[in-house]
């Protein structure tokens, strides 16, 4: 595989261009070393950030460990709902910078991450823009080397079965997705002019991780859209120059949780389409399962047939990624409708009870 730092060309400097925010959100010990590895890699950027916001999800003995450990780091509590959501709305309100970036915290920045968000927002109308997020399979460089210096030297092994089309199971780039202009960013990797977030009304605390016992998602995406709905003029842009590395544990790299992942995907996009509409909602995901999905299928089939019998693997592990991502959006819609008013459907509930199945 290409070095992707190798692979494109150096970036121009910047002089005069806005000053960037770097929210990461935390919630467990787990990822002590991860957390470390984010915020060095960082402070490593070509260009300097104006500030990093370290906020920690409702757990106090971390917050205490972590604004001991990282004294030149802004490390606040989450000041709303648990979960990602109300991590990251804490965020943006503490920010200082005319940009906020989000980073997850079990991720590293390439050292000019921040530099390939900053030439974009020259433009008036860019209101966001989003980067490329590689994987780190399990056995790739580990976290507490990564300290010392933020780009991996290995980045593991993917399973041979696990089809690119479906890297967003892991929180990565998947393959169908290009650089510029795009309907939402990804939100580990992603950045935002301050003055949108009043805009779209911030993150949805109903949306997203934390808050559900499965592996929601898509609390970025419903807020891109929603943010395009109330600025039509404005712009969300993909370049595949910002690129971070993250971090995939061994039990998201087995097929028992790809296909959960798939199937909480499908329970996330009917609270997306409750909220901004089935058109919006779905535009990308129609396009990638029509177009995208069979050629992934096809080109496994064809990987077997030439002697790589993990291609059937690829192929399988398509047609199941897509049928249990369906199936949890019908069980999404069906919870919906069984909902009066403006209560939340039951694969809404803050206290994480499971949808109707």
């Amino acid at each position: 595989m290409t070095d992707p730092l190798r692979s494109v060309p150096p970036l121009e400097p910047l002089d005069g261009g806005p000053r960037i925010s770097v929210v990461i959100c935390a919630f467990t010990e787990k990822r002590w070393d991860d957390v470390h590895a984010a915020v060095a890699s960082v402070r490593a950027q070509e260009l300097a950030p104006e500030e990093i916001v370290l906020v920690i999800d409702h757990n106090p003995a971390l917050y205490e460990r972590l604004k001991a450990s990282l004294p030149d780091v802004v490390v606040v509590e989450n000041r709303e709902e648990r979960g990602l959501s109300g991590g990251k709305n804490t965020g943006v309100a503490v920010a200082q910078g005319d940009v906020v970036a989000f980073l997850d915290d079990d991720a590293v920045a390439a050292p000019m991450w921040l530099r390939a968000f900053s030439r974009h927002y020259a433009d008036p109308y860019v209101a966001g823009v989003g980067g490329m997020t590689l994987p780190m399979w399990p056995g790739s460089t580990p976290s507490s080397d990564l300290v010392a210096d933020p780009v991996p030297a290995s980045t593991g092994t993917r399973p041979r079965w696990f089809p690119e089309e479906f890297d967003w199971t892991v929180g990565c780039t998947y393959r169908g997705l290009e650089a510029g202009p795009v309907r939402n960013l990804m939100g580990g990797n992603a950045s935002f002019r301050r003055e949108m977030f009043p805009v779209a009304g911030g993150f949805n605390s109903g949306i997203g991780r934390g808050i559900h016992r499965r592996p929601f998602g898509c609390e970025e995406t419903e807020f891109c859209i929603r943010l395009r709905q109330r600025s039509p003029e404005s712009e969300l842009l993909l370049d595949d120059e910002a690129i971070i590395w993250h971090r995939v544990p061994a039990e998201r790299a087995r097929f028992s949780y790809f296909r959960e992942r798939c199937f909480a995907e499908g329970l996330s996009k009917a609270l997306v389409t409750r909220s901004v509409g089935t058109q919006d909602g779905l535009a990308s995901e129609r396009a990638h399962a029509l177009r995208t999905l069979p050629r992934g299928a096809l080109r496994g089939l064809g990987d077997a047939c030439r002697g790589d019998l993990a291609g059937l693997g690829r192929a399988s592990a398509i047609t199941v990624g897509l049928a249990w991502t369906a199936w949890g959006y019908a069980v999404g819609r069906y919870a919906a409708r069984r909902s009066t008013g403006a209560a939340p459907s039951a694969a809404a509930r803050p206290n994480g009870e499971e949808p109707a199945q």
